[in-house]
């Protein structure tokens, strides 16, 4: 009798580690489009704002970028992109929970747009981990919003691609189901980005919120919408060097104007246009 149920307690493990291993078996790979694509679990958070607060984004955390881009020696930030960045709460504002860009039709020091830059850069830096934003996007013709990345230049001694660059989101405002991820680095920027979309089919990014996000590793970067894992890409797949070991980088949100990615602003774009985020987080 004892060896029986000796035996059949052995056999409900056996059979309750079989289960757990199904369902883990399961969970990553019901998410997981690509086979060869790596799932990792990065829960630590290391940085979070929640935008609570009203009136200038953190200034311990967010700059801006300013102007044109001609003062920085690239003008239309190297894209054709017609929009003046400015720091002004009319095109970017913490409001009732949520940070605010908002694009304009108007002149503006030379330009006939204006909108708005923030990014981390020597406040917030950081090499690997899981880098998301819950957003709310604009809608029509010649909107360009994007969450994206860069490495750290070093005070200018490495210049782009060579620093790399991830785009964690990138948007066309005339295509409301599709978001962009990409990659650029020396021999594979520009127009030759390592780069796929994804199709959000059953909703649109201007109507409701959505998780945009990385999982950054030595050897990976997976894309990621709400909770669907779409793409990785690996330095089997880049065409040049693989610079995403190399420094720590730091985050950018903006919205363009025009430029060679999504085209000019037509009479069928309504202005003002407004891009919600809801949160920023990071986890390692």
């Amino acid at each position: 009798m004892r060896t029986i149920i000796e035996f059949n307690k052995m056999k409900n493990r056996s059979l309750k580690v079989l289960m757990i291993l199904t369902i883990c078996f399961t969970a990553l790979h019901s998410c997981n489009p690509d086979e060869t694509q790596e799932v990792t679990t990065l829960n630590n958070l290391v940085l979070e704002d929640e935008f609570n607060i009203n009136g200038a984004p953190d200034p311990l955390l967010w700059g801006f970028d300013i102007g044109d881009g001609s003062a920085q020696g690239i003008p239309g930030w190297g894209n054709n992109e017609l929009q003046y960045y400015t720091d002004r709460t009319e095109n970017v504002v913490v409001e009732n929970g949520m940070l605010k860009i908002t694009a304009l039709q108007e002149n503006f020091q030379g330009s006939g747009f204006t909108s708005a830059r923030i990014l981390t850069k020597g406040k917030f830096q950081k090499k690997f981990g899981r880098f998301e934003a819950r957003m709310k996007l604009p809608w029509g013709q010649g909107l360009w919003p994007a969450f994206w990345m860069l490495g750290d230049d070093e005070n200018g001694a490495v210049q782009w691609p060579e620093r790399g660059e991830i785009d964690i989101m990138e948007y066309r405002g005339q295509l409301p189901t599709i978001t962009n991820a990409a990659v650029h680095g020396p021999g594979y920027s520009g127009g030759e980005a390592i780069t796929k979309s994804f199709d959000l089919v059953t909703d649109r990014f201007d109507t409701s919120f959505h998780v945009f996000g990385i999982e950054w590793g030595p050897d990976y970067i997976n894309y990621y919408v709400d909770d669907v894992l779409f793409y990785q890409v690996t330095p089997a797949d880049v065409t040049g060097e693989w610079v995403f070991n190399d420094r720590e980088f730091y985050i950018l949100i903006n919205m363009a104007v025009g430029g060679s990615f999504v085209g000019s602003p037509n009479q069928a774009t309504v202005f003002p246009q407004t891009m919600y985020i809801d949160y920023v987080r990071v986890y390692e």
